[in-house]
């Protein structure tokens, strides 16, 4: 067995991180970890890589109630049936013992964790299997009753909760893994299982999942699927209509698709699944999935560096590609508005000096000593141009978690500095943060914070606003300008959120008519009745 070759850190760096603090580099790397909180600052111990628990249970007990989406909004109730005793019957008998009514359990599903938008559904289902999905829209489907499938409510555009009285059908039950297979990797499990619970146990057998969420121990595997969840591990591993093999699917009137093949070929036919890979719950209910996951990497490294513009993001992220190509996993960065956000809400440290820009890399291999080489070698470069002016590294997994916080983070803080404005966009990297600056300028004092971060490696602009309250003005200050401004530079107006019912109306800035009328068809084809998830990611007919 060969003995482990451990990262071989230029002691010139280790320096430079420790100067600031008047300490060596061997003591600021036995105590870097003790220094910077990770999940839960001072309140408690680092878990495993810090997670925004985004859910219905997040929100503090206190917390004002949220107005009623068909009040906050212009949005008229289509004419569906209402659901009446009978129906409540002929529910109990398909799913016996899980047809909720209780007002008090409804409250939390009927509210998106952001606490923007708010349902009225009166009643939510818990199937556990696929036939028990298909029984209950065939039922709804017979009696024109609008479905909203749930999964674990993560969303960011309110696409999974119900818009007026809509049936909640959850997938919480739905958590059982069907397969693995340790030698191709391929996972096969149903919709309703939690993305980190998958995240064991593929890595208890030598594997990873192939996206990485700051929610993945709160959302499930189908809403993922469903949204086209992007995430942390976009740049190395791909999309999701890449790395799923085969779906489950449950269709409006009760016909189950079985497409869960676990093949990475097959030729025949249209590729059907990606009909509902991204369709947000709208053309079909996902009950099971089939995707492949890459093998664990053994060394892992995580290096946050400070940058004095963005320019020099950039110039670090072009010469970050070229040097470490094969091994680079994430490039993330994050503006110093959302360091300060993070450090005031949530008490966590910089661990590098004070700068306009920071960003977070990270590199995954098979070969410690191999990956300490070129990572070396890549920092000395953008240390000794000019591009970074401070730098942190970490290779043990504490270290790394806490790193990873100060960026996954990010969302809770803005959620406790007000309302926030949300915008997930897909730029040119040469504007990517450009229209943060124009906005700052533009609304002035009406906003508390104008911020943004995101994934560089893949073109997205996590850009937010916050302010004391929601304001009627200021959204109209936002929106259209936002996403005009997107479409002059071919962007699109979701690179990962979905559109849901907050973007819906927008989708023309990013498809063209023809498209438009296309996917109406579609809809119109698979669910004529219009009773799945109804109000979300089409534009509202005028």
């Amino acid at each position: 067995m060969m003995p482990r070759v451990a990262p071989r850190w230029p002691a010139w760096l280790l320096w430079r991180v420790a100067c600031a603090q008047g300490v060596s580099a061997q003591q600021r790397t036995r105590e870097a970890a003790s220094r910077l909180p990770g999940l839960g600052g001072p309140r408690g111990a680092v878990g495993a890589r810090p997670l925004v628990r985004r859910g219905s249970s997040w929100a503090p007990s206190r917390a004002p109630e949220v107005m009623l989406t068909r009040e906050r909004y212009p949005v008229r109730r289509l004419p569906f049936s209402v659901v009446s005793e009978d129906d409540l019957a002929a529910l109990e008998r398909i799913v016996p013992g899980r047809v909720i009514t209780d007002p008090q359990e409804l409250e939390a599903p009927n509210v998106d964790w952001l606490r923007t938008v708010r349902g009225s559904s009166k009643v939510l289902l818990r199937p556990r299997t696929c036939q028990e999905v298909a029984h209950i829209l065939r039922y709804c489907h017979e009696r024109n009753l609008a479905v909203s499938p749930q999964g674990g409510n993560t969303g960011m555009v309110g696409g999974s909760t119900p818009v007026f009285d809509e049936i909640i059908v959850s997938t919480a039950l739905m958590n059982q893994v069907i397969s693995f297979h340790d030698v191709s990797g391929v996972l096969v499990c149903q919709a309703g299982c939690v993305l980190e619970e998958l995240s064991r146990h593929v890595e208890a057998r030598g594997f990873v999942m192939p996206l990485d969420l700051g929610a993945k121990g709160s959302c499930h595997i189908g809403g993922n699927v469903a949204t086209n969840a992007g995430g942390l591990r976009f740049l190395r591993y791909g999309s999701l209509r890449g790395t799923v093999l085969g779906l489950e699917v449950v269709l409006a009137d009760g016909t189950v698709l079985n497409g869960l093949t676990t093949l990475r070929k097959d030729n025949t036919g249209y590729d059907l699944k990606q009909l509902f890979i991204g369709s947000e719950g709208t053309l079909g209910v996902i009950t099971a999935v089939s995707i492949l996951c890459p093998p664990k990497p053994s060394a892992v490294s995580v290096a946050f560096l400070g940058c004095p513009g963005f320019a020099e993001v950039l110039q670090t992220f072009r010469t970050c590609r070229a040097m470490l190509g094969e091994i680079l996993s994430a490039f993330e960065f994050m503006d110093a508005a959302c360091m300060e956000l993070v450090r005031h809400h949530l008490r966590l440290a910089c661990p590098v000096q004070e700068s306009p820009f920071y960003v977070l890399i990270e590199t995954s291999g098979s070969a410690a000593g191999h990956d300490a080489e070129k990572l070396s070698g890549f920092l000395e470069q953008v240390l000794g141009s000019g591009l970074v002016t401070d730098g942190t590294l970490a290779t043990d997994q504490r270290r790394i978690q806490t790193l990873w916080a100060l960026r996954e983070r990010i969302t809770e803080a803005l959620s406790r500095d007000g309302y926030v404005y949300k915008y997930d966009l897909s730029l040119p990297l040469d504007r990517l943060y450009d229209l943060v600056s124009d906005l700052r300028t533009r609304l002035g004092p009406r906003a508390r914070h104008v911020v943004g971060y995101g994934h560089l490696g893949d073109g997205n602009l996590h850009l937010n606003v916050t302010a004391e309250a929601f304001s009627a003005s200021l959204l109209g200050a936002l929106e259209p300008y936002v996403y005009e401004w997107t479409a002059r530079q071919r962007g699109s107006v979701s690179a990962e959120h979905g559109l849901g019912f907050k973007k819906k109306d927008v989708l023309g800035y990013s498809k063209p008519p023809a498209a438009v009328r296309l996917m109406r068809q579609l809809k119109a084809l698979l669910d004529p009745k219009g009773i799945l998830n109804p109000y979300k990611t089409l534009p509202a007919r005028t």
